[in-house]
């Protein structure tokens, strides 16, 4: 299986403070990847990096390398807006916006220039068959997204981010706001994209990393200290900081 992103000594820095340190990883495609690790270690800035959401953050300065599909995403003729396309995000808190849940999923083809209604309909209606919330809201197509729970609420972010049909999909910590049946729907919508989707997921959650990803990277103070097949860093780490954040020596 080839990797769909491959990340060459990259480190970031947030003005002086350096916040991720030389990391090597690829990441495969259509499989899904956990990054673990203690609060503040830099899994969600990682995240970020993959589809370029730290330009946002004035005084990051980013070196080394990151490649979608062979193409360093930091290279002048990249569109960043085509790359958010193709790497999609879902965030810790569902984030509707406040309008239709109809118009929150075609808002994204739309501003990529899709008008047709017949086609915007299509779109929808698959969008949200995959994020598994079809019929739930397919009555209630034109109601405020606002008005649904928080767990529909986070898979209708998920029919929105795969509205424009991305190949990646980030997600960071995407159930943590969410009761315990929301995440359980959650993680089994997660291993039913990994046909047509490749996920990296940050999560605080190693239970949940277990049940859900196939390839596991734990950070450390900024460091990919192992990255691996889910069950060997589980079953077998090689690093003794692996084996003391996942036995719950610290974290």
């Amino acid at each position: 299986m080839g990797s769909i992103i491959s990340v060459k000594d990259m480190c970031l820095w947030y003005g002086n403070y350096q916040a991720l340190k030389d990391l090597n990883i690829e990441i495969p495609e259509m499989s899904i990847t956990a990054l673990i690790g203690p609060s503040g270690c830099g899994k969600s800035t990682f995240l970020k990096t993959l589809n370029r959401m730290n330009d946002l953050i004035p005084g990051v300065k980013i070196s080394g390398g990151i490649y979608y599909e062979g193409t360093d995403i930091f290279s002048n003729e990249v569109d960043v807006s085509h790359l958010r396309k193709e790497i999609g995000m879902v965030f810790q808190h569902p984030n509707p916006f406040p309008m239709s849940i109809y118009n929150n999923v075609a808002y994204g083809p739309r501003t990529h220039g899709i008008k047709s209604k017949v086609q915007l309909d299509e779109i929808v209606e698959q969008a949200l068959r995959d994020a598994a919330i079809w019929d739930e809201v397919k009555d209630r197509l034109k109601k405020n997204a606002l008005g649904i729970s928080g767990g529909q609420q986070q898979r209708l972010c998920i029919a929105r981010a795969l509205a424009i049909q991305p190949k990646v999909l980030l997600m960071d910590e995407p159930t943590s706001a969410l009761d315990p049946i929301s995440t359980s729907r959650i993680e089994d919508l997660i291993m039913e994209l990994k046909k047509k989707y490749t996920i990296v997921i940050v999560t605080h959650n190693m239970q949940q990393a277990v049940r859900v990803s196939d390839y596991t990277a734990f950070f450390l103070l900024g460091e990919l200290v192992e990255f691996g097949k889910t069950d060997d860093i589980f079953s077998q780490p090689k690093d003794k900081r692996t084996e003391d954040y996942i036995t719950g020596r610290f974290g």
